[in-house]
């Protein structure tokens, strides 16, 4: 059975709120790493809401379609605090948006997916890829954790570790365990490539990398012109990790975004 205490999600609230956005972190992240961008969109009437995604823990492997069901069962049972749900997903959490967005009766108004990618179109890539992510998921275990984060963060297109302070890394390197299954569920190399389905997402979408990321920009400008209502945004002396290269400028971004969508 899925647990989904929502104790560990994180909220902030915005006077009048125009639109709620739904946040959803990356691999080896937690709620805490949106609280930058939560506390500059509070500022133009923005509210949030940072899923925890190691709270969707279960016996079995939850698979992200599985996930993205999980997810809609929630925000359909909580009252829309705000004129609409914006849906928020970096890189991994970017790939579970997009699986969210492909639901039947999903509901997001408009979503913003940052540095994810759609999918590896090769089978060879994929299985490279479920290697890999195995690998990872055993270091996750078995290594003294701050070794692995060490070695997660050293990887180039990551470019160094996120600031966090001393209570979010203890309560991250508690999930130890879910986060090394999800490497596995969640790898990118067990994801279906979703290129030929982004043109079913007719919300409004807002694909969002940083200039320094020349990959996932690639990938940002290719996914757009598959999406009916795709928007690109390049963020300006980003890398991958634009939520925290450039918190200020992305913020910018989706406020802009969102008095689009409302004014749709």
């Amino acid at each position: 059975m899925i647990r989904r205490s929502r104790v560990s999600d994180e909220r902030v609230e915005a006077p009048a709120a125009r639109i709620e956005c739904w946040c959803l972190h990356g691999a080896v992240g937690h709620a805490g790493d949106w609280r930058t961008l939560s506390a500059l969109l509070a500022q133009t009437r923005i509210a949030s809401r940072a899923i925890d995604l190691w709270r969707f823990a279960d016996d079995a492997s939850l698979s992200m379609p599985g996930f993205a069901a999980a997810l809609h069962a929630e925000a359909l049972e909580e009252p829309c605090r705000a004129g609409g749900r914006l849906l928020v997903g970096y890189s991994m959490g970017g790939r579970l948006a997009l699986h969210a967005l492909l639901g039947d009766h999903h509901p997001w108004q408009a979503a913003v997916i940052i540095s994810a990618h759609p999918g590896l179109e090769s089978e060879s890539d994929r299985a490279a890829r479920r290697a890999a992510d195995r690998e990872w998921a055993a270091r996750a275990i078995t290594s003294d954790w701050n070794a692995f984060l060490e070695a997660w963060n050293a990887q180039a297109v990551l470019g160094g570790a996120l600031p966090r302070d001393e209570e979010s890394a203890r309560k991250l390197a508690q999930h130890r365990q879910v986060i090394a299954r999800r490497f596995i569920d969640w790898s990118l190399g067990a994801q279906a490539p979703l290129w030929d389905r982004l043109a079913e997402i007719q919300i409004p979408v807002l694909w969002v990398a940083g200039d320094r990321d020349a990959k996932f920009l690639d990938l940002a400008r290719r996914a757009v012109d598959h999406l009916p209502a795709g928007r690109l945004a390049v963020v300006p002396g980003a890398g991958h990790r634009v939520p925290w290269d450039a918190p200020d400028v992305l913020a910018v971004e989706v406020a802009a975004f969102a008095d689009l969508v409302a004014g749709a």
